[in-house]
């Protein structure tokens, strides 16, 4: 996403691109506070704005050319007379650094995680015509202390943290924040939204422990470090006054979350903390680990208010012979008992989890266990990956290799196969009562802003989100008038509506207001 918010200050122009996952969109709104606080003008369109600033993602073989090329596509905007700079951050720059600058000469400069804090001051370095050296990358989890206890006490630049162990912004000389910034009192992480609908992402911890053979994540990333929960309840009450309704907890892990605090539980007080927040409606939790997904968490994500009945389970595989290749753990059996017990505490809750296939030493009957867990899985989304090596991780030194095209095949397969099954879980809802957000009112029900929808002669089409499904990733709910009716009258962006789920289309829900 681009910057939709531009500022009244004075000061250069800068546009911000998010590529990847939530996370990414949380740092890229902690860069755009501390630009913005340092005079920068934010603008929506990298064409108008001097520096462009891509937040790259650096987590398979598909995201990275992603980033290389929305970086070449910002560089060639330096010919319009407006563009000078086109600047490189987030996890393909942390995860590169020098190699990245050297191999892409277009990018006026490639800046890690350690550069976040100056990150106007660097800005206006390049503009100047000086260089801003590339960092050498290094094993990010060597830079916190082992013991998990300690690590909230060490000064860390970790995006989403703050800028020391304290959890302060030390730009402490700012006393006079633009509208729109966190915090507007008391020492927390900058944060300005660069989108105006009713969700945002917020997050727990960054970082991971977990030492999947596949991922490399942790190196680039990070040992897992919670956020304190005072800070996250201020955020979240900020955002909530920023006009958002759904937050969404993000993390690398977050069944985690506490671990490092002394507290393995803090999730489980944290989230009647959030929901005693007035003006919230509805309380997202991302990214669980099965394995580490305890009976006293579900109780609370299932009993506690506003926590919608939502359940993203990062499964992979479920051949257990693959599974502990990957140092994983689990099987078929295992992960369909979860399922049954989440399904007995909330019949209606949403479930999806992401897989590979092909990983080293996945033989075609793994594949067909794979293929039958899914078939009982009866998850509401599914995300399907072909493995491929990852510098730096475990499993690229694994033998049986299995042939690329035997992975694009299998990955195909189980594409279309997972396409079926989740429309056939979306056709399983006909008949439920659910309540959803609305995300987009407007002729064809993508107009994001906060217009009415009026009744008599109004736009016709209002799409949502129910509470099952996530943001971006798991379809969407259009709501249609009863026949010979008329939807209630005043629908905003942001409005709950109670509707009724009348068909489906694919993992999309069509649904009457009731």
């Amino acid at each position: 996403m681009t910057s939709t918010v531009p500022s009244d200050l004075g000061g250069r122009t800068v546009a911000l691109i998010t590529l990847g996952c939530a996370r990414n969109d949380v740092d890229s709104e902690e860069l755009a506070g501390r630009l913005a606080a340092d005079g920068w003008n934010l603008v929506e369109d990298p064409a108008d704005a001097e520096v462009a600033v891509v937040n790259t993602c650096g987590f398979v073989d598909a995201a990275k050319k992603d980033s290389i090329d929305t970086l070449l596509s910002a560089a060639d905007l330096k010919g319009n007379g407006v563009t000078r700079a086109v600047v490189a951050v987030g996890c393909l720059a942390e995860r590169y650094g020098v190699q990245l600058a050297r191999e892409l000469p277009e990018a006026d400069a490639v800046l890690g995680f350690d550069h976040y804090r100056e990150i106007g001051d660097r800005l206006r370095t390049i503009l100047g015509g000086g260089h801003v050296e590339a960092h050498t990358p290094s094993d990010r989890r060597k830079l916190l202390p082992l013991t998990p206890v300690a690590r909230a006490a060490a000064a860390v630049s970790v995006p989403g943290h703050g800028d020391g162990p304290d959890g302060t912004f030390t730009a402490s000389a700012i006393t006079d924040l633009p509208d729109g910034l966190a915090p507007a009192s008391g020492p927390r992480t900058l944060r300005r939204r660069l989108g105006g609908g009713p969700s945002a992402a917020l997050k727990l911890a960054s970082g991971c422990d977990r030492r999947c053979s596949f991922c490399a994540i942790p190196s680039f990333r990070g040992a897992f470090l919670s956020r304190r929960p005072a800070d996250i309840l201020a955020e979240a009450r900020w955002l909530a006054e920023q006009g958002v309704r759904e937050v969404v907890l993000v993390s690398e892990n977050s069944t985690s979350y506490g671990k490092d605090l002394g507290d393995l539980r803090l999730l489980e007080t944290l989230l009647p903390q959030l929901s005693a927040i007035d003006a919230l409606d509805w309380i997202r939790v991302s990214y669980l680990q099965p394995a580490e997904l305890r009976p006293s968490l579900i109780d609370a994500l299932a009993s506690t208010p506003k926590v919608v009945p939502y359940f993203d389970l990062s499964f992979q595989h479920s051949a257990p012979e693959v599974l502990r290749r990957m140092r994983r753990f689990g099987d078929t059996e295992r992960f369909l008992g979860l399922l049954a017990a989440i399904r007995e505490r909330l019949p209606q809750a949403g479930a999806r989890s992401n897989f590979i296939v092909g990983f080293p030493g996945e033989s075609e009957a793994d594949y067909k266990e794979l293929e039958g867990f899914l078939a009982q899985a009866r998850l509401d989304a599914i995300g399907v990956f072909g493995y491929s090596d990852e510098e730096g991780t475990e499993a690229s030194g694994y033998d049986g290799k299995v042939d690329q095209d035997e992975i694009d095949e299998r990955a195909a397969r189980l594409a279309e196969l997972a396409e079926e099954l989740t429309a056939q879980r979306a056709a399983e809802r006909i008949g439920e009562r659910i309540e959803v957000l609305v995300e987009g009112v407007g002729p064809e029900g993508g107009e994001r802003g906060g217009r009415a929808y009026e009744a008599d002669g109004g736009p016709s089409g209002i799409e949502g989100r129910a509470a099952h499904q996530g943001p971006e990733t798991d379809g969407s709910v259009r709501l249609v008038a009863p026949a010979g009716g008329a939807h209630p009258a005043g629908l905003r962006v942001g409005a709950l509506v109670k509707a009724v789920v009348v068909d489906s289309d694919g993992v999309d829900l069509i649904a009457e207001p009731v």
